[in-house]
């Protein structure tokens, strides 16, 4: 009976110290920016991990994934808290019924490693190509949720960044995890030179970033002069009937501030004002008020394009004659948030959140006055890699138009903006982005911030247009690098299958 209960105690330390580790892989991310944090956590997994079955594997990397979604997707469970006490039973499910969910993902990631007998070398060569495999299927899987992934950590070393523009997040998450495992190998062999490779990629890498960085086109658009708004405005008064025209006025104001030279073009976040702007007349004769010469104002707004419910959650474009002159319907919907999943089968709960939205006919280049074409997407579109651009009709430069302000000051924003900026490296356009309340800014094609404001602050963004690259080599090939990396892995972990030795390589 003792040695049972110590058994199940040791087994219950090894599932806490499992999500202690996703915690550690969690300060990886922004905004805390520390990438060795990645080798202490995937190196750590991988040696609690290492005399586990396929059973106990998945076990393990489960609980390594509640520790790193609970402590990485905290700040979801405030968008529950905004609308008084209607949807305050839902956050037990955002904080952990949404991560223990996820967390199905690495557990099937260590699942695969353990069930492949393999060591040193080589079950670090699985561990990459099944880690980068399940968070190619969270991006797909069920609409998708590529929130977080392991090629983020590093949005804070831009020279590392720009091979995003090779061979994609997928790709960038592969090469992360090998090298931030490789460690878990010490003891085996070809350890050593498997250690000596990966320090190489790491080096070659940092200075194909470097060069690329050096030699970046710091070109803007001429004629072109964009002016975001970010007015900030706290989320439970957004919609408050009582407010809605001092909302109007408020952005309206920020909008006709002085500026040399003046603004070409000028943008207002996600629904940045609560009216059906194509159905107020006289809201969109106040905004053609305030749209430059020649241009327009581009604001967020609920939309019904077929003339009744269902709603779409667009925006629009508004020249000096009060006319739409460009339109937009997102396309991908936030689940929870904008629809509700399987409503079908969920119908019988009283107060499901979720809007009754229908998404838009796709992705899409608008025209917009006196400036390149734009690839529109709004808040969390700009999440998915390889998915943000009409490729039929590539943009010159993507226009995001967002609203944080449902996660307060959290980690949420940071890591939002993070995403941006990984998606205009990989596409190589220049990324602009307007929040509510958020971070927006301009991002370069390289990924670099030209101006911004940070989150919960009032004003404005006066900036250029940077030019797009020439298409990228991962715009060209997409996944196909990336698979084909995975497959050279595979290829290789049965020939660098090794036992462990007693001294050195």
């Amino acid at each position: 009976m003792r040695r049972d209960a110590e058994s199940r105690g040791w087994r219950w330390g090894q599932r806490l110290l499992a999500a202690l580790l996703g915690v550690v892989a969690t300060a990886a991310l922004p905004p805390v920016d520390f990438p060795p944090a990645l080798i202490v956590a995937f190196t750590g997994l991988l040696l609690l991990g290492r005399d586990a079955g396929p059973g106990r594997g998945f076990a393990l990397g489960w609980w390594f994934g509640l520790g790193h979604f609970t402590s990485g997707l905290y700040w979801i469970a405030n968008a529950f808290t905004i609308d008084g006490d209607r949807f305050v039973w839902f956050i037990p499910f955002a904080s952990l019924g949404l991560p223990a969910i996820v967390a199905i993902y690495s557990g099937i990631a260590l699942m695969v490693t353990q069930a492949i007998r393999i060591e040193g070398v080589g079950r670090v060569l699985v561990f990459a190509v099944a880690w980068t495999a399940v968070e190619w299927l969270r991006g797909f899987l069920f609409t998708g949720f590529p929130w977080n992934l392991a090629a983020s950590t590093w949005v804070s070393v831009p020279e590392i960044l720009q091979s995003l523009s090779v061979v994609g997040a997928w790709g960038v998450t592969l090469l992360t995890v090998l090298i931030a495992s490789l460690p878990a190998a010490l003891g085996h062999r070809f350890a050593k030179r498997a250690i000596l490779a990966g320090a190489a990629l790491l080096a070659i890498g940092w200075g194909f970033g470097h060069q690329r960085l050096a030699e970046a086109n710091n070109e803007t658009v001429f004629g072109v002069r964009l002016r975001l708004v970010q007015a900030s405005i706290p989320q439970s008064l957004k919609w408050e009937l009582n407010q809605r025209v001092a909302t109007l006025v408020k952005y309206l104001t920020m909008t006709r501030s002085p500026a040399e030279p003046p603004p070409t073009l000028v943008i207002w976040p996600e629904t940045a004002i609560p009216f059906l702007v194509e159905r107020e007349p006289e809201v969109l004769k106040a905004m053609a008020s305030a749209a430059p010469e020649g241009g327009a104002i581009v604001t967020g707004t609920i939309r019904l394009p077929n003339e009744r419910p269902p709603y779409t959650n667009g925006l629009v474009a508004i020249d000096r004659e009060a006319r739409v002159v460009a339109a937009y319907d997102k396309a991908h919907l936030v689940p929870f948030g904008e629809y509700t999943p399987l409503r079908w089968l969920l119908g019988w709960i009283p107060q499901l959140p979720g809007e009754s939205m229908v998404p838009g006919p796709g992705l899409m280049s608008i025209r917009l006055p006196g400036t390149p074409p734009a690839g529109a997407l709004i808040c969390y579109e700009v999440i998915f890699p390889g998915a943000v651009i009409d490729r039929d009709d590539r943009p010159q430069w993507l226009l995001n138009l967002t609203n944080d302000a449902w996660y307060g000051r959290s980690a949420g924003p940071y890591q939002h903006f993070a995403a941006a900026r990984m998606r205009a490296v990989e596409e190589g356009l220049p990324l602009v982005r307007s929040a509510q309340n958020g971070i927006s800014g301009v991002i370069d094609p390289y990924g670099r911030v030209t101006k911004s404001l940070d989150l919960d602050a009032v004003g404005v963004v006066d900036a250029d247009l940077p030019v797009a690259l020439p298409s990228t080599f991962y715009t060209q090939w997409r996944d196909l690098p990336a698979a084909l990396l995975a497959l050279i892995f595979v290829t290789l972990a049965f020939p660098l299958n090794g036992p462990r030795k007693s001294r050195g390589n």
